[in-house]
């Protein structure tokens, strides 16, 4: 019988699956689940910064607005933290009292929010909507590769094989903890090592020396000894730049969080000139069931506790990156896999939601906050979470375009045809010069009445120029109905929906136009 053996190629796809275990600064590596090679280079020197919050992070006890304060406080009042005690940075907007790093950053004109951020058919499993996030997928389709990673298999396919090189000696993309980002998982391997110490990340030895046999497990063993050869070649260059870069801010001298220790040494291997595009951290903990807040004294906590330990090392790691002259390469983004439900439950704490506020820091990200603030109803349900107004996948495609440099049809094939651009960054810092999609001034306004409605629901809409998308949602964020209007000559829309078959409860109608997205709850009854 003849015999058939794995290719180098098929088993390098088939070993991206499972764990190979190499040790790098005492920390496991997944097989062929971490690499590296920056696209940093003269034509375009930018570096991203994606920050996890892991557990869904509670928007509506991160940010507040004076509007809203009243009909949240009755919606949640065993959780709410103080009036008194929120931190006022702009117009009626707050953060929590344990964000003051937040409010130094948005003072340093540093720091931007889009609110209420989220996808259709919101998925509220950890492990599933983590996953749409990371692959940058929607909630329908099972994509095994991270948005991250489709990014660099456009020019770099065939990695693993052959790297580092001359042209790409650095790595590709850092996650600074035991294990590498899905974010980074392309079609042979993930782009992203794992690393735990920049200054002693270690080697592994090469097995087995002499012939290696011309059979599968020769071919396997192959792949090991290359796979540490490569490992041990990033461990050089890594360690290189971590002896070379510097920490200079002052902010850092009394943090001692992980998330602290993870963004300083980000920011020492950026000032020690190691071309890696991407770095990943992760803060976990905001899976707030129970507990969220302390009895009595609701400003403090476990939540509030992982606020300002965001909210400090952010600050410090905007700080140390402009006092190292590399402020205007670096951008930072937080991303969460969902918010929480409007209402708190008796647990002292907050079920899995749906959208939820997406901070944007560096230098170059415009100051603002984009999209509105959460209409908070008394009546709300008990599954009710936050409606969606963006798309996060918006945000990434803006990043991919106007910061990484991509062409808006490759962004489009990344992630989704619909993907429009957004107004995220200062002029004159972006990769591209083409125009956003977000128009500010041609704002619109959206209206729906009888509310609440039992059968029939008018929607007005105001200043539409150009053909809009409306749907509607229900509490959930489950998409209900969709569809697709023409404009007309007079700039107004007035569209009749049948609800009569709609179950009784809150719904969203969605409207996007030209970029712009307005959002508007009614009732069924």
């Amino acid at each position: 019988m003849k015999k058939s053996f794995l290719s180098r190629r098929d088993f390098l796809k088939s070993a991206a699956m499972v764990s190979i275990p190499f040790t790098l600064s005492g920390l496991p590596l997944y097989g062929l689940t971490r690499q590296n090679v920056p696209l940093v280079n003269e034509n375009n020197d930018k570096i991203l910064v994606l920050v996890q919050l892991q557990g869904g992070n509670d928007g509506l006890a991160t940010i507040f607005h004076a509007a809203q304060y009243a009909n949240l406080n009755a919606v949640r009042n065993n959780i709410i933290i103080p009036e008194n005690s929120i931190l006022n940075f702009h117009n009626g907007y707050g953060f929590h009292s344990a964000m003051q790093g937040m409010k130094d950053l948005w003072q340093m004109e540093a720091l931007g929010i889009v609110q209420n951020v989220g996808y259709p058919n919101q998925n509220r499993s950890h492990f599933r909507s983590t996953d749409i996030w990371n692959t940058g997928s929607s909630a329908e389709v099972f994509e095994n590769k991270g948005w991250i990673g489709r990014y660099y298999d456009l020019d770099y396919s065939d990695y693993p094989n052959g790297y580092p090189n001359t042209a790409n000696p650095h790595p590709f993309a850092l996650t600074m903890g035991k294990i590498v980002s899905e974010t980074c998982q392309g079609v042979n391997a993930n782009y992203s090592l794992s690393l735990l110490d920049p200054l002693n990340p270690g080697t592994a030895l090469v097995g087995a020396g002499g012939d290696i046999p011309s059979n599968c497990y020769g071919d396997a063993l192959s792949f090991v000894n290359e796979t540490v050869l490569q490992t041990n070649a990033f461990a050089s260059v890594i360690s290189t730049a971590a002896k070379a870069g510097n920490n200079l801010s002052p902010k850092w001298s009394n943090l001692t969080t992980d998330l602290a220790n993870k963004l300083k040494n980000v920011a020492r291997l950026i000032s020690g000139g190691l071309r890696t595009k991407i770095y990943i951290v992760q803060l976990g903990g905001f899976d707030t069931h129970d507990n969220q807040v302390v009895g009595g004294t609701t400003n403090t906590g476990i939540h509030s506790n992982l606020l300002k330990e965001l909210s400090d090392a952010v600050c410090a790691f905007q700080d140390d990156l402009r006092l190292l002259n590399v402020a205007d390469k670096v951008m930072g983004m937080t991303y969460s896999e969902f918010g929480r439900r409007i209402r708190s439950n008796a647990a002292l704490g907050t079920d899995h939601g749906t959208a939820a506020p997406v901070f944007l820091f560096g230098s170059c990200i415009q100051q603002q906050i984009l999209g509105e603030h959460p209409e908070i109803d008394t009546q709300v349900g008990t599954e009710d979470g936050v409606p969606m107004q963006f798309d996060f996948r918006d945000i990434y495609g803006t990043v991919l375009h106007s910061w990484l440099g991509l062409e808006k049809s490759e962004v489009k094939n990344i992630l989704y045809p619909d993907m429009q651009t957004l107004s995220l960054f200062k002029s004159g810092c972006t990769a591209t010069t083409s125009a956003i999609d977000f128009d500010h001034e041609g704002d619109f306004q959206i209206n729906v009445f009888p509310n609440p409605a039992s059968h029939l629901l008018r929607i007005q809409c105001s200043k539409i120029d150009k053909p809009m998308k409306l749907s509607v949602f229900d509490g959930k964020g489950a998409l209900i109905h969709s569809m697709v209007m023409e404009s007309n000559a007079n700039y107004n829309q007035s569209i009749e929906l049948n609800v009569a078959n709609y179950p009784p409860g809150s719904y969203f109608v969605h409207v996007e136009c030209n970029g712009m997205r307005k959002t508007k709850k009614f009732i069924k009854i």
